[in-house]
């Protein structure tokens, strides 16, 4: 229970830890955050990382001048779409047995939930994923559990990787430092997080009224 504690309040004051980071690594700031990004998308047992709300915050530290706000976009984004890229050859090579069980490091539940937003929305999960936490760390590796063509999946992946990137280093680098973010960073923070799991909670709900029908 520590480490998720610590985790939500890593989360909710990320921008002094950032700052913290950035006074003590300097320009190794940049790794950190590549690494951070390559796991939450790379690695189905990561999926509790902060993805959205690192880039935001990173961002509005480029918009103070202490990051550069292209390489934030340029390393996140190769970051991103590479991380998604080895989620998808992980989930081709474990194959159906993730939907089993028999993997103890893969949550069914979400190979369930993450299942049920491509049956929706097909190849597109992959660029929609990318909005919604921990269906955006499952979405590539039911991909490559399902076999879809890589060539389909890198398109949607770089698309969706970009623009992910793209959106919140945008929102973090104009609007991290009005006086009114900037002075209320944990509500924002909180607000982002809940904004961006409201279409996993909806197909949730949809899905458990589906299973209570068929019962």
């Amino acid at each position: 229970m520590d480490w998720i504690l610590n985790l939500i309040n890593f989360i909710l004051h990320i921008d002094t830890y950032l700052n913290d980071i950035i006074i003590r690594y300097g320009a190794w700031t940049y790794g950190l955050l590549f690494f951070v990004i390559f796991m939450e998308t790379g690695f189905v047992v990561t999926p509790f990382l902060p993805g959205d709300s690192l880039i935001f915050a990173a961002s509005t530290f480029a918009a103070r001048g202490a990051l550069n706000p292209w390489l934030i976009f340029i390393l996140m984004s190769i970051a991103a779409v590479g991380g998604d890229t080895a989620n998808y050859w992980i989930g081709h090579a474990i194959g159906a047995k993730a939907y089993t069980g028999e993997v103890k490091w893969i949550k069914k539940e979400y190979m369930d939930r993450t299942h049920a937003f491509f049956e929706k929305h097909g190849g597109k999960t992959i660029f929609l994923a990318r909005f919604v936490p921990i269906i955006r760390t499952f979405a590539p590796f039911v991909a490559g559990v399902s076999e879809m063509s890589y060539g389909y999946f890198i398109t949607w992946n770089l698309v969706g990787g970009i623009s992910w990137v793209a959106t919140f280093t945008l929102l973090g680098y104009f609007f991290g430092n009005i006086s009114f973010v900037r002075d209320n960073f944990e509500l924002v923070i909180i607000a982002i997080v809940l904004i961006s799991l409201v279409p996993a909670v909806v197909e949730a709900l949809k899905a458990r009224r589906d299973i209570k029908k068929q019962g």
